[in-house]
């Protein structure tokens, strides 16, 4: 019987058929999650790249405007409206702006203030349009569903309740004397 059992064992250690089956089945899910990372990774430096020219064309239309001090609403559209690609930006897009001294210089709060779905809306913590000639720091916090969220990069980001991560940007400018 001892005899028998080692026979079947011989043959079956130098049977080789099923060798591809085997690597395929180790080596494919993580060629599959490297996949799904790397597509996560471009739709993510994809949003942050047009939220960063959004902010940017907006600034630059804020900085060289009429003189008018621009509302939230305003520019917040003027972002936007440049951040071409972003899905429902209106709705998941929060400003935060304020001046700065340039001789005493303190940066925007480490917690940045960003929308959530799972709250009520709640007010703009912090908006101010600035003056003429004065230093102003604007940070632009953008919410958004991942791609993939169970997935390696999408279980990596932080999230809040409802499942949506952010992206931060932030900017400085100077308002242009009229």
């Amino acid at each position: 019987m001892i005899q028998r059992l080692k026979q079947c064992l011989s043959r079956f250690r130098r049977d080789e058929a099923g060798n591809p089956t085997v690597e395929f089945v180790l080596i494919f899910p993580i060629y599959l999650g490297m996949m799904s990372m790397s597509v996560e990774l471009g739709m993510v430096t994809l949003r942050h790249t047009l939220l960063e020219r959004g902010l940017d064309m907006a600034v630059r239309e804020v900085r060289l405007g009429t003189g008018t001090a621009p509302t939230h609403d305003e520019i917040k559209t003027l972002v936007c409206d440049n951040a071409i690609m972003i899905s429902n930006c209106e709705a998941n897009l929060r400003l935060e702006m304020r001046p700065a001294d340039v001789r005493a210089f303190t940066a925007l709060d480490a917690d940045v203030d960003c929308t959530d779905r799972s709250e009520q809306a709640n007010p703009v913590r912090a908006f101010a349009p600035g003056q003429q000639n004065q230093l102003m720091l604007l940070r632009a916090c953008l919410k958004y569903d991942p791609l993939f969220p169970e997935g390696i990069m999408g279980s990596a980001l932080s999230k809040d309740v409802s499942g949506q991560a952010a992206i931060v940007s932030t900017t400085s400018f100077v308002q242009e004397p009229i």
